[in-house]
């Protein structure tokens, strides 16, 4: 994680600046290592750090005249070359995913504490284009204390001229696999400023294809971020170009329009094209910027207080109308009908479905069916319909979150071990308990003790079974308990330095119940100790969950409250833990975080 200084490549006329910027890199979570430009304040102590993250197709260097322009000496500047982009390598417009994007961004910003001495709380973020939905999928999804940011024309929904283009190239994807597309545009079409043109046309380190999953991540990134803008309440400022021909105008204001932020501006700029803050008028969109970071860092840093969110807001609503039921003569009301027809037939056939509607879609039993990942059914109808069924979205996206649950459960143990802490493990609603003994089967730390609790008698049971199969009853042991009793997770013996909370918060929507049970944890644990914690902060398919599927309570609709994840975060800190990691699917649907506890709650 250490900078590497170059200066080989400082002399690009895209990069003048009176300022002299150091090319740096930084490691990857994957090992890559990605530059970066860094421009030291230059009027006494660094005030804060403005992060500028570059369009598509372009790299930071294209963005080195804001250092200037801006007009900001308090203020540090960093600018990124994405993956494939600019001085960073990989092959051009590529990289493994848009998630894998969106994380080098909280790798960067951990670089820039460790390297630079850089909080988050003293970064701004200007981004503009694809730089923007990157970041604000980040900010979306990662909740960072970040002081603002300004996004300029964010690529929220590209112009693709060709009818059905993006139906095409999902179909050619799905025959041949990941290929690349070329951009269409010309420089004439992004900016008025004729140096800004010369320079792009000449610029050796543009390139003009981007990846086909890249740019369908994109989309998919974008309608996500739009349609669930009130998640996001760090102060944000919108540009939009009023003659952009690159990306529509609509999801960009509908974006500003449900920001949960209170401190929010929108500005639309005539005549500009899809370049804003490089088109021959930029001034006009830089004296906002300008006036907008001073506004931010003129006000103390403190985050929303999300942690009523359970009584009023986005989720909330949105909950109480799926928990609503339809009018009787309502079409969506015959659809769900017809669904849920067709998932008792599904039941006939597939083991899957079946098990569902025993236990409940959301209990520890189907829960371990699906980590299982095995089709089962009545004949090869019944197998192929429950092979169906494993692969919906939700599923798949349990089956990643019991990846990241093993991997930090594995970074976890291994920093009680570090700390010569003896590594007890504790998970408070296990289920069936499969994913923390397959974590522990991983690691070659092995923990003096494992603790799993469930309140269902079947999941002990089974889980007992389970741990009788992998040979350690002398370590682990299965007990019957409430995860919400305070009084009972405070008084466990020996105390955890590891607990683990998979799937259970996000079943219940009241945050006090969540707060008792993670008080709980806290008075049991040690200072230093560790806690993984999984969220859902959205889902795609919650309609279909709510109206469909039943839960294990007794065979109520299983209608869930969407936790964003700063609400997670800020119940898991008053508990007395601080965040230190976080992994996300590529869905943007289950989050799994490592938090270690820094004082008595």
């Amino acid at each position: 994680m250490n900078a590497v200084l170059d200066q080989d490549h400082l002399a690009s006329p895209a990069m003048t600046t009176t300022r002299t910027p150091q090319l740096l890199s930084f490691q990857t979570h994957d090992g890559v290592m990605l530059r970066y430009r860094y421009w030291p304040a230059v009027s006494g102590a660094r005030r804060g750090t403005i992060a500028l993250f570059h369009r598509g197709h372009e790299h930071g260097g294209r963005m080195a005249h804001l250092v200037d322009e801006l007009n900001l000496p308090d203020m540090a500047f960093v600018a990124w070359d994405a993956r494939g982009h600019g001085e960073s390598p990989g092959a051009r417009g590529f990289s493994p995913s848009f998630g894998t994007s969106v994380r080098d961004i909280q790798t960067f910003m951990d670089h820039l504490k460790s390297q630079h001495g850089i909080a988050l709380p003293e970064v701004f973020v200007v981004a503009q284009s694809v730089g923007a939905v990157l970041v604000s999928t980040w900010v979306h999804d990662y909740a960072p204390p970040i002081r603002g940011m300004s996004l300029a024309s964010p690529a929220f929904q590209v112009k693709l001229y060709v009818p059905f283009a993006r139906m095409g190239i999902r179909a050619w994807q799905q025959i041949v696999g990941p290929f690349f597309v070329n951009s269409y545009v010309k420089a004439r079409f992004l900016t008025h400023d004729p140096a800004r043109i010369a320079s792009y046309e000449s610029d050796p380190l543009i390139a003009r294809p981007i990846a086909s999953h890249i740019l369908l991540g994109l989309y998919e990134a974008a309608e996500r971020v739009v349609a669930d803008a009130a998640a996001i309440t760090v102060p944000t400022q919108v540009l939009i170009s009023g003659a952009d021909w690159v990306v529509h105008q609509g999801p960009q204001r509908r974006f500003a329009k449900d920001l949960g932020s209170p401190v929010k501006e929108v500005h639309e700029l005539p005549g500009f094209y899809h370049d804003t803050l490089g088109e021959k008028d930029r001034h006009l969109a830089l004296a906002r910027i300008q006036a907008f970071v001073q506004r931010c860092f003129a006000a103390e840093s403190r985050s929303v207080d999300v942690r009523s969110a359970d009584h009023a807001g986005a989720t909330y609503e949105e909950a109480q109308s799926l928990s609503r039921p339809l009018s009787a003569w309502s079409p969506r009301a015959w659809y769900w009908a017809f669904t849920r027809a067709g998932l008792r037939i599904g039941g006939w056939l597939s083991h899957g479905i079946r098990l569902g509607h025993d236990t409940g879609f959301d209990s520890g039993s189907t829960l371990d069916y699906v980590y299982r990942n095995q089709a089962s059914g009545v004949g090869p109808v019944g197998r192929l319909v429950d092979w169906f069924y494993l692969q919906s979205i939700g599923w798949r996206g349990i089956r990643v979150r019991k990846q990241h649950v093993e991997e930090l459960l594995g970074a976890a143990m291994g920093r009680i071990r570090e700390q010569g802490l003896p590594v007890r493990l504790m998970d408070i609603a296990a289920g069936h308990g499969r994913y923390v003994l397959d974590a522990v089967a991983n690691s070659s730390i092995q923990p003096t003790s494992i603790l799993l609790r469930d309140y269902s008698d079947i999941n002990v049971r089974d889980g007992g079974a389970l741990i009788a199969s992998r040979g350690l009853q002398g370590r682990a042991g299965f007990v019957k308990a409430d995860a919400f009793d305070r009084a009972s997770l405070a008084t466990t013996d020996p105390a955890p330095t590891v607990t683990v909370v998979s799937g259970l918060y996000e079943l219940f929507a009241d945050n006090a119940m969540v707060s008792r049970s993670l008080a709980g944890i806290a008075d049991a644990m040690p200072e230093g100790a560790c806690l993984v914690y999984t969220g859902q902060p959205w889902h795609p398919q919650l309609e279909m969950i709510a109206r469909a599927l039943t839960s294990h309570r007794q065979g109520q609709a299983w209608v869930m409250r969407r936790r964003t994840q700063q609400e997670m975060d800020q119940l898991v800190e008053a508990a007395g833990f601080r965040k230190v990691t976080q992994r996300i699917d590529e869905w943007g649907i289950f989050t799994v975080s490592l938090a270690v506890k820094v004082r008595v709650a």
